[in-house]
């Protein structure tokens, strides 16, 4: 069987890494990178259509592809409009920039209206700011009025240079009670929380964990245990491209032994509900 069990994937988070992007960001962002397998493919970047070539090479029907602190909202717009059959867009806004934080909510409301978006993006370590900060509520307001998901990194931060105090699941727990109505989709497994992480998707019906940046080899054993048994419906694959290749982030798969039901639901459905991509 393939690394994708033979099911059409959807990956919950990759992000354009284009070469003309790149080439403005501080030299401190490359830092780890040269410390990993495809640090070089960072350092240069990579044309929109290594994107969908890779997907194709790898059985990725569709991929979330979302902006970033890095990475602008425009890159992604072109993205989406390039290849509207493969690619979903997810916003990412600042509500701490000079004009405030209405912009930033106009901002969000222009991308999901003009162009389609289906979430929002937050890298909170970036701006050294935890996601219950006020200042974001009013972003996760907008997303809860025009129905698209809050899309959070959680967990440990690889760089050396932010605190992982932003990424610990209690923020989620936190987020998902004030916001009920909020579908919450936490990327990086939560680690070294993923237990802490666990605990907050079960609890809550509108929260997802992704995978996004870790090898299946590595998942750790409880989150595994998770995946297979409760919480089939609460588990999502995402490869963080090109942090990950597609092809890293599947090989590894078939040693998990998933039932059939469970990878349908984990390398496609999950995803197609977390983000309300059914019709």
């Amino acid at each position: 069987m393939s690394r994708s069990h033979g099911i059409p994937v959807i990956d919950a988070w990759v992000q354009p890494w284009l070469p003309s992007t790149v080439a403005k960001m501080p030299e401190r962002n490359f830092t780890l990178a040269d410390r990993m397998a495809h640090g070089a493919r960072l350092r240069t970047g990579l044309p929109l259509e290594a994107l969908i070539d890779e997907m194709d090479a790898n059985g990725i029907v569709k991929a979330i592809c979302s902006a970033g602190p890095l990475i602008p909202n425009e890159d992604v717009v072109d993205a989406v409009r390039r290849y509207p059959d493969r690619l979903i867009g997810v916003a990412s806004v600042n509500p701490w920039s000079v004009d405030g934080v209405m912009p930033a909510v106009h901002e969000l409301r222009r991308l999901v209206s003009d162009f389609g978006f289906k979430g929002l993006k937050l890298e909170p370590f970036i701006l050294d700011k935890v996601p219950t900060e006020p200042q974001w509520y009013p972003l996760y307001a907008a997303c809860a009025d025009l129905d698209i998901t809050l899309q959070v990194q959680v967990g440990g931060t690889g760089p050396s240079t932010y605190t992982s105090e932003t990424g610990r699941p209690g923020h989620i727990d936190r987020i998902a009670i004030d916001f009920p109505e909020l579908r919450i989709v936490a990327g990086h497994i939560g680690w070294p929380w993923t237990e802490e992480m666990i605990a907050v998707a079960a609890k809550h019906p509108n929260v997802w964990i992704d995978t996004s940046a870790h090898l299946p080899k590595y998942y750790p054993p409880h989150f595994t245990h998770f995946l297979r048994t409760y919480g089939r419906r609460k588990c999502i694959w995402a490869s963080d491209w090109p942090i990950l290749t597609f092809e890293a982030a599947l090989d590894g798969l078939a040693e998990l032994e998933l039932a059939p039901e469970v990878a349908q639901l984990f390398l496609s459905d999950n995803a197609a509900r977390a983000f309300a991509l059914l019709p």
